[in-house]
């Protein structure tokens, strides 16, 4: 930046985004896929290859999806897989895309399996086949365009769909030192003042995932202006910790709840979900798989959740709260 000018300073988290390769953080596997699959593509002057970006959410698949299609000097169109209920939806998307456009489909495994179809059909013959005159089928051609599918379950989709993308994307969780990079390169852009100590420890509460440490960071910002400061400090992220119930390691009242319910000695799942008054799968599929992947617990062979020695030191460290 040149010397004196002054850089704007945006209130929203969301205000800048990545616009280019060289800017996302992390991801190195899935980078150089997407490198080589770009020189390929400008050296041969075609589309770029349709991909599956694969991972849990908040890893940074749409961002990536973006970034292809800004590498790509092309259109962009993105839909959520929830809003393709029926065929006319499906339909407005591909025809609405032009030659090497980009086309990404995020949360597709939410899309209808006979849309599916259509959809992989359509990417084989380039056509759509809609009703006629008389109820006879007529065809439509569509464009050579990018097919960019996003998922956090790959197997809810039609394998057919799956064996059409020539790029499977595989996005991992950040590490801690990662994370604190997005959360500087994000502050600057933004143009927000923050004390160095600040996003490590934004970083560690934000379990891997880039989305979880930049909402944090706009919860930080959002007590600093409350409290009239414009550089965002230590206390601005402990009050909002507190306001948020999250603990050090970014867990919050319910996976909290949950380890104390398992304060009491191996627990068995069902009995789990009734102490905390949510259904059996989401305590499964959403309470425990972080828990689990940090090391804080362990099922013993008859099926029961056990705290590790690391969890019990951690529910210490947190001290009695009430449920």
């Amino acid at each position: 930046m040149p010397e004196g000018e002054v850089m704007a300073e945006h209130h929203e988290i969301n205000a800048v985004a990545p616009s280019s390769l060289k800017h996302i953080v992390g991801q190195a596997s899935v980078k150089a896929q997407v490198e080589v699959a770009l020189d390929a593509a400008h050296q041969d002057a075609k589309k770029f290859d349709s991909a599956l970006l694969v991972g849990g959410p908040g890893l940074g698949k749409s961002a990536m999806a973006k970034v292809i299609a800004d590498e790509m000097a092309t259109g962009y169109h993105e839909v959520i897989g929830q809003s393709i209920k029926f065929s006319s939806d499906l339909n407005a998307l591909l025809l609405g895309a032009k030659d090497r456009d980009v086309c990404h489909i995020d949360e597709c495994h939410e899309m209808p399996k006979q849309l599916q179809t259509a959809l992989y059909l359509a990417l084989d013959q380039r056509k759509l086949f809609v009703p006629g005159p008389k109820g006879k089928p007529q065809s439509i051609p569509i464009a050579d365009f990018s097919l960019l599918l996003s998922t956090t379950d790959e197997y809810c989709l039609l394998q057919p769909l799956r064996d059409r993308m020539k790029l499977v994307l595989r996005f991992d969780f950040y590490t801690d030192e990662e994370l604190t990079t997005v959360l500087h390169q994000r502050s600057q852009a933004l143009g927000w003042a923050v004390e160095a100590e600040v996003q490590p420890l934004i970083a560690q509460r934000a379990r891997g995932t880039p989305r979880l440490a930049l909402r944090l960071l706009q919860s930080c910002r959002r007590v600093c202006r409350a409290e009239g400061s414009k550089t965002i400090r230590l206390e601005h992220l402990e009050k909002a910790c507190g306001l948020e119930t999250i603990d050090a390691l970014g867990l919050g009242p319910t996976e909290q709840q949950y380890l104390r319910i398992l304060g009491e000695g191996p627990t068995r799942l069902n009995v789990i979900a009734s102490m905390m008054g949510l259904p059996a799968r989401t305590v499964s599929q959403v309470t425990e798989p972080f828990l689990i992947r940090v090391g804080l617990l362990v099922k013993d062979d008859q099926g029961k959740r056990c705290l590790t020695a690391k969890g019990r030191d951690h529910l210490s460290k947190s001290g009695p709260q009430r449920d």
